[in-house]
This record gives structure tokens, C-alpha cells and sequence, in this order.
């Protein structure tokens, strides 16, 4: 095998693989199992797009206003 070759026998290397949460198509009901935030842990904070959007919901009914409240932890992180 050439030195430049991979295993597949291109020379060029494989494309990176790219993860991001803000395209993602279950982003918040599915990060608890996600690997991404059990490696990383699941963001502690909304963006203010975010936060209006849940707001919105809230005022509909769609959503309880006590999930708007942030949660204040301690020293160590949760773990996804």
C-alpha cells in the first residue's frame, strides 16, 4: 500500500464527520440520550430564540411555565 492510500484505496482522506446539536433533528426531547451530551453533557442554557419560543408555548398552554425556570446546580455538572 502507498503511503498516501487508506485502507480503501483512495488517496484522498475520509471526510470528517461533523455533529451539530443545532441541526439536529430531535435537539432537547432526545439530548438526554444522546452520546454527544453524555460525553459532553446536555447545555445548561437557551438561547434567547430559545426562550421565547418556549415562551410562546407557555402562554398557549403548550408548555408548563415551571420547565422555564432554570435549575441551579451545584459544582459538578449532571450527567446526561
Amino acid at each position: 500500500m502507498r503511503q498516501n492510500e487508506n485502507s480503501w484505496g483512495r488517496d484522498d482522506a475520509p471526510e470528517p464527520v461533523v455533529i451539530d446539536c443545532d441541526d439536529c433533528a430531535v435537539r432537547g426531547l432526545g439530548c438526554r440520550e444522546c452520546v454527544v451530551s453524555v460525553l459532553l453533557g446536555v447545555p445548561e442554557t437557551l438561547l434567547a430564540d430559545e426562550r421565547a419560543a418556549l415562551e410562546v408555548l407557555a402562554e398557549a398552554g403548550l408548555a408548563p411555565r415551571l420547565r422555564l425556570v432554570p435549575i441551579h446546580r451545584g459544582q459538578q455538572p449532571g450527567v446526561a
